[in-house]
């Protein structure tokens, strides 16, 4: 079977102490859900990371513009954090504020609310 088709693509963010990176890393198709990415930075034979699409942005500076490479290994010792970015794209929406908003706004209400 080819390794394309054992694999899954998750968009991550990756943080280190000196950047954040965006990339997509492909992580086993048959790992538990919500596994993946930890069997794959606890995986004792691989010491780097292999991202795709990866964008690098310095974490201490606003002015300079992302690098952009097909692909980068990061080395595991570096990273700090490693999140699917799907996670920080629905946060970061303005629609989503406002969805959480509303729902805090009813749970509010609904604990005010006396029981019969």
């Amino acid at each position: 079977m080819a390794k394309e088709l054992d694999t899954v693509p998750i968009e991550v963010i990756i943080l280190t102490a000196d950047h954040e990176i965006k990339g997509t890393v492909h992580v086993s198709k048959y790992t538990k859900t919500n596994r993946e990415l930890t069997d794959l930075l606890n995986d004792k034979d691989k010491r780097f990371l292999a991202v795709t699409n990866a964008e690098i942005l310095a974490r201490n500076s606003n002015n300079v513009p992302p690098r952009r490479y097909n692909f980068l290994e990061v080395h595991i010792d570096c990273i700090m954090m490693v999140h699917p970015s799907t996670q920080v794209v629905f946060r970061e929406t303005g629609k989503a504020q406002e969805d959480i908003a509303r729902f805090r706004e009813l749970r509010k209400k609904l604990n005010q609310t006396k029981p019969f």
